[in-house]
């Protein structure tokens, strides 16, 4: 890892010395809360973070070392404790889609046009509509910006289940959408 040790020697070496972990939190913790608090909201979200790296640190011993990157592992353990929360999540998703507004990007509203909105009230309905395996994989994918492979790594499934779960959930999403894809139609409603 630029600028320090890659996360594998970090989480080897807090075997020896608990502290250690402390960097793999600095590193990760924040990316990881704003993709728990897009599924989940804010409320939740430091709850389910702060779970997911206790549990990181109680089964530090079993992380496979053969990963320098330890963020598919930590993705992974939290899209666990996700889905003890599905409820809430479909609830915020079917909310945005009734309401249009979305709680965590509503200080920026004022920058969206009418048709941002809308797309993002659609989208929101679409995932509440997915099947939560299917959602997983797109979420990963799309707000944690990860591989297939760290995908398949993270929820331990075959490259192959997360390429046919992809697939489906972006089929189905952009069906929903009346075919349009959210992200040019938010590239041209923001340059134009």
């Amino acid at each position: 890892m630029p600028g320090g040790p890659a996360d594998s020697e970090l989480i080897r070496r807090s075997e020896q010395v608990p502290e250690l972990f402390a960097e793999l939190f600095d590193r990760h913790a924040a990316a990881l809360r704003r993709y728990v608090a897009r599924r989940l909201g804010d409320s939740l979200a430091d709850d389910v973070v702060s779970d997911a790296f206790l549990t990181a640190f109680r089964r530090r011993r079993h992380y496979d070392t053969g990963h320098p990157d330890a963020r598919p592992w930590l993705y992974g353990i939290a899209a666990k404790l996700i889905q003890r929360h599905r409820r809430v999540e479909v609830r915020l998703y079917r909310a945005l889609a009734r309401t249009g507004v979305d709680e965590l990007t509503e200080p920026y509203a004022d920058r969206i046009d009418d048709r941002v909105a809308a797309e993002q009230a659609g989208l929101a309905a679409a995932l509440a509509d997915l099947p939560a395996a299917d959602r997983e994989v797109l979420l990963l994918v799309a707000w944690a910006d990860m591989t297939y492979e760290d995908v398949a790594r993270a929820l331990s499934i075959p490259v192959g289940t997360v390429r046919s779960r992809l697939h489906r959930a972006r089929a189905r999403t952009r069906r929903a959408l009346g075919g349009s894809d959210p992200t040019t139609a938010r590239e041209e409603s923001l340059d134009g």
